[in-house]
């Protein structure tokens, strides 16, 4: 372990010149934190295409710590970059199966993952594959929901069946490269993007632009600065929660009524 202080540039110069020495270096650093390397990020890791793993904590929005520490930015800035691989577990069991097929790749890799505790099991055996996965069907609404907004889809899902419409789930693990097996060309029904991320350059966009898909309601952060505040309340202030999310799909569909 090396602790560089508040150097993150030189911390990850530093894990390219041990990636280029034959370690597989795991640099952690805050979301908010690692805005501060992003040329180094870009010219000394991913140019090179150096195996060095980014573990980002306090991505998304991190509540009581203030505007400042707020990592809804990640996606965006490391969305561009070439050679990068992106993944967001939806808990601790699948963060520690990621971390394990992480360090396998040739390549740069950042798992995003929030601030918080999460359930794990030490024994847990989970593999990740690198491909995304289909937990629900549904045949008018298909959410891809990344991270942590998994368990927020799921409660959505259960209170749109409520109101007679049927979702589906397709958990996002991996932002990019874009895993787009659970997709079809022909789908009509309507595609919503959950993400604890802003939608400027984020996940909702990039997932538009690759499929072409024209009926897909992108939910994130909007393009302000996020105030201080516990994240419950933002959630519900910024139309994240469970409960607008269901308002914004049902009025889709009254519109489309």
């Amino acid at each position: 372990f090396f602790d560089v202080g508040i150097a993150e540039a030189h911390g990850v110069t530093f894990a390219a010149g041990l990636a280029k020495s034959g370690f597989r270096p795991i640099v952690a650093i805050y979301s908010s934190f690692l805005q501060r390397a992003y040329d180094q990020i870009i010219e000394d890791v991913a140019l090179q295409n150096l195996p060095v793993v980014f573990a980002i904590d306090r991505a998304g929005a991190v509540g009581a710590d203030g505007e400042t520490h707020h990592g809804i930015f990640d996606l965006s800035y490391l969305i561009p970059i070439p050679n990068m691989t992106i993944l967001t577990p939806k808990d601790g069991y699948e963060l520690a199966a990621m971390l394990r097929y992480a360090i396998t790749l040739d390549g740069p890799v950042a798992i995003r993952y929030p601030r918080g505790g999460c359930a794990y099991h030490p024994l847990a055996k989970d593999i990740y594959d690198g491909r995304n996965k289909r937990s629900k069907t549904g045949r008018d609404v298909d959410i891809w929901a990344c991270g942590r907004m998994v368990s927020i889809a799921e409660k959505v899902i259960e209170k749109l069946s409520d109101r007679g419409i049927a979702a589906g789930l397709v958990e996002v693990g991996t932002v990019k490269p874009l895993d787009l097996n659970e997709y079809r060309e022909d789908d009509n029904r309507l595609l919503v993007t959950l993400e604890d991320n802003l939608i400027a350059g984020g996940f909702g966009e990039t997932f538009a632009a690759q499929t072409g898909a024209k009926k897909v309601l992108m939910i994130g952060w909007p393009d302000k600065f996020i105030e201080h505040g516990d994240c419950d309340t933002l959630y519900k202030e910024y139309g994240l929660d469970a409960d607008s999310i269901v308002e914004r799909i049902c009025e889709r569909f009254e519109r489309k009524a």
